[in-house]
């Protein structure tokens, strides 16, 4: 079964909008810093288990140093700054909380979390970065210099919005952060002529996969890769630090086209139409990160429209040597240099033998090669 049907990062991802810009230095810039990254890694724990809330860290600092943490708990569980704020009980008075997102000033499935650090006497609250979720957005910060509570905003502002990549894209497009995935030989080959593919990359490339798709709210491929594989697309091979509170990782699973009852992806979600409504479709499900797997074609269309948020290319040391091996994309490519998609690399990592190859696009006339791209028509890949 699917962990999450409606809903709400590793990789840690590159924010899509500019913050609120440096702020000028300070007499606590060390310690702030230092007790942000404490507050980061708290979040990053806590990835796969806080649908549909978005992942974050919190930390209260005495005025003697002693340092009380906190993370986002599971849907209908405490925020992550009540965490740390029952941690550090009554030694929370005078203190500073440091949290990486904007704490909430309302009411929803639990309370709000401003009214929360003002009771608890706090004298001092460092935020990442503002929620731009319209019920929160300058509400909470508001809140808590009114009560006069001393407010810094934007320390390690650049790390929490990466980390926070996904929730920020849906809460300021409605549609999930998208992110495909393929893998490929070093001359580009995906599958050998004869269609044998499995398999091009390491163990260890494979499990790091995994991991993406646990912190996927969704993987999505089309209707051609179930009829051809039968793949069943859950989480074999990574185990998050903490566990959702269902117990289950796996994303849910979206298919383009028709599906077999017997196939090994159901229980799944099947639809069609124009790429731009599916992820609208999506997002008002709540998904916040959807993983594209496959295959080119699906990959090709993705690309094509310019609705690809994030490429993740695991890369083989290995060659097919020729020109008939099957390619990363499906359909026609770009017919002049002029026309070719560029972005930046924003990570190079090693895995196993292989290279995981991280490219942010540069969405500057995205979408403009087209009219939408029909779903339904991803069948053969």
């Amino acid at each position: 079964m699917h962990r999450r049907t409606g809903r709400s990062g590793p990789i840690p991802m590159n924010a899509p909008t500019p913050t609120d810009g440096p702020r000028p230095p300070g007499p606590h810039d060390a310690v702030d810093r230092e007790c942000m990254t404490r507050a980061l890694a708290a979040a990053a724990t806590v990835r796969c288990a806080t649908s549909p809330n978005p992942w974050v860290g919190a930390v209260v600092r005495t005025p003697d140093g002693r340092m009380f943490h906190g993370a986002t708990e599971a849907p209908g569980g405490a925020h992550a700054e009540i965490v740390a704020l029952r941690q550090a009980g009554d030694q929370a008075r005078g203190a500073t909380l440091y949290v990486t997102l904007e704490p909430c000033a309302h009411t929803g499935r639990t309370g709000p979390c401003t009214q929360a650090i003002i009771d608890a006497g706090i004298s001092r609250v460092v935020v990442g970065i503002e929620d731009p979720d319209p019920q929160v957005t300058g509400r909470g910060l508001d809140q808590l210099r009114a009560a006069g509570i001393d407010v810094t905003l934007g320390v390690q502002a650049d790390h929490v919005a990466g980390q926070l990549t996904a929730y920020l894209t849906h809460r300021r497009t409605g549609r999930p952060y998208v992110v495909l995935k393929l893998a490929a030989t070093l001359d580009g080959g995906t599958a050998a002529p004869n269609g044998t593919s499995q398999w091009i990359t390491c163990p260890e490339a494979r499990a790091d996969g995994h991991r993406l798709r646990a912190e996927s709210d969704a993987i999505l491929v089309g209707a051609g890769t179930i009829r051809r594989d039968d793949p069943s697309l859950t989480v074999r091979d990574y185990r998050p630090p903490v566990m959702p509170a269902g117990g289950s990782v796996d994303p849910l699973r979206v298919v383009l086209g028709a599906v077999d009852d017997h196939a090994r992806v159901q229980p799944c979600y099947s639809t069609s139409g124009d790429l731009g409504d599916v992820l609208d479709d999506l997002g008002s499900k709540g998904i916040l990160q959807l993983l594209v797997e496959g295959g080119a074609k699906v990959a090709g269309e993705f690309h094509r429209a310019g609705l690809v948020d994030r490429y993740v290319i695991y890369t083989a040391p290995a060659l097919f040597g020729g020109d008939d091996a099957r390619g990363l994309f499906g359909g026609n490519g770009a017919w002049d240099i002029s026309e070719v998609r560029r972005g930046r690399f924003v990570a190079v990592e090693r895995v196993g033998t292989d290279l995981r190859l991280e490219m942010v696009p540069d969405h500057t006339g995205a979408g403009t090669d087209g009219p939408g791209v029909e779903a339904g028509s991803a069948g053969g890949s």
